[in-house]
């Protein structure tokens, strides 16, 4: 997959986030971290939009995230508006994928990608579960 010729309208979800004065480190860009953050707000949103049970510690069917990989492409600085798109790439059994990208108000291509590797999981038994059907039928993999 090419990460530059990813847009908008590859995503079935989109949040708009506006970058802080404080998100901003010594170099005067957005800095690193922050991008996780952004990268989190829309992951929780995603899955609440699903019916995944955002108040985990309540749920038998909730998510628990296992591993993170982010691809920094540019940079950006404040002030700015950034729309972060989401999407289910991959399924396993008990585990699937959120590949997420934030495009810049500015820019077409994404300056940061992320894929975040999401278990399902049962906060009651503390268990793995199998992947509910709600997140089979978001499912929207890439074709290569």
């Amino acid at each position: 997959m090419n990460l530059n010729s990813l847009r908008r309208e590859d995503f079935n979800y989109l949040k708009s986030i506006q970058s802080r004065w404080v998100d901003m480190d010594a170099l005067r860009h957005i800095n690193n971290a922050v991008y996780l953050s952004y990268f989190e707000s829309a992951r929780v949103e995603f899955l609440d939009s699903l019916g995944i049970n955002i108040n985990r510690w309540e749920g038998d069917k909730s998510v628990i995230l296992a591993k993170m990989e982010i691809d920094y492409l540019s940079q950006s600085s404040y002030p700015n508006t950034y729309d972060v798109g989401c999407r289910i790439s991959r399924l396993g059994t008990k585990s699937f994928d959120i590949f997420s990208a934030i495009f810049d108000n500015n820019e077409i291509s994404p300056i940061v990608t992320g894929t975040f590797i999401t278990v399902c999981f049962n906060y009651v038994t503390q268990q793995t579960i199998l992947i509910p059907k709600i997140i089979k039928d978001a499912h929207q993999p890439f074709n290569e």
